[in-house]
């Protein structure tokens, strides 16, 4: 019959050929993913104080606090 990897050939072809309108939206979310990654890893090396607290895109930090807040000026997962 068919081995693992016929079957996974075949798997390939059928996704590609049923999902061909999304491909190139699935292919643009992997690589601003990995480009997000590879920024969160460069930063995490780079950091040169761990105390300070890095502020988040969208998010606030009130002055004298090292908690930050989301716009609508609650904690996040509120």
């Amino acid at each position: 019959m068919f081995g693992l990897s016929e079957l996974a050939v075949i798997l390939i072809v059928v996704i590609a050929v049923l999902c061909a309108k999304k491909l190139p939206e699935l292919a643009r979310s992997a690589g601003k993913s990995a480009r997000i990654l590879k920024a969160e890893a460069n930063a995490m090396k780079d950091e040169d104080d761990p105390a300070t607290p890095r502020v988040i895109p969208g998010e606030t930090v009130p002055p004298g606090t090292d908690e930050p807040k989301d716009q609508g000026g609650r904690q996040p997962g509120q």
